[in-house]
């Protein structure tokens, strides 16, 4: 064992301490919203939306007010006035070609642009992984692991599925158990 074997716990913990210390502070630079202007005050953006909403009138103007394309058609211009109409509301900032542009640089009030949709995207990947975890893990409790792994034993799937949304917390108690990671004994190390 190397010298510094019985420093790697020690060693571990003020690593990851350093880490979330460095991380908590927002050292990211700000972006520049010079360019940028609120969507409800941009001409550009209003005349996206007339272009859009004329080009689908005009594609409407070719069938019977009755058919199937043309209720389509309306039920297209709608929601795009009402998705124009959304980024107004929100307060969204548009550039100088019309469209609205998210900001991503840390900043609370745009948290809704980006932060939030980002933390609900950690979360949906994983609990897909944390699912997918638990089922390689029960599937190698079976008698044959390879064929559970292949032909999906689904009612114990759905049954994963549904317990997932809980991973964090699970996560964290396998994480203080010593369950989460493997032992250094079961890991696989090359000859060098």
């Amino acid at each position: 064992m190397p010298f510094y074997g019985n420093m790697m716990p020690t060693l571990k913990k003020t690593f990851l301490f350093l880490n979330i210390l460095f991380f908590s502070f927002n050292f990211a630079a700000k972006a520049d919203l010079s360019q940028l202007v609120p969507c409800k005050d941009s001409a550009q953006f209003h005349k996206r939306l007339d272009n859009t909403v004329k080009k689908l009138e005009t594609r409407l103007n070719k069938y019977d007010s009755a058919s199937q394309p043309a209720k389509n058609l309306q039920t297209q211009i709608a929601r795009t006035k009402t998705r124009f109409a959304k980024y107004e509301k929100e307060n969204l900032l548009c550039g100088k070609d019309g469209l609205p542009h998210l900001i991503a640089d840390g900043r609370l009030d745009h948290a809704k642009e980006f932060i939030l949709p980002g933390l609900l995207f950690i979360y949906i990947t994983g609990w897909i992984g944390w699912v997918g975890r638990k089922y390689i893990q029960y599937a190698a409790t079976t008698k044959n692991p390879n064929e559970k792994e292949i032909i999906l034993d689904v009612p114990y799937a759905l049954n994963s599925m549904t317990t997932g949304f809980i991973w964090p917390l699970e996560a964290v108690n396998e994480y203080k158990s010593g369950a989460l990671v493997a032992n250094k004994d079961e890991i696989s190390v090359s000859p060098r």
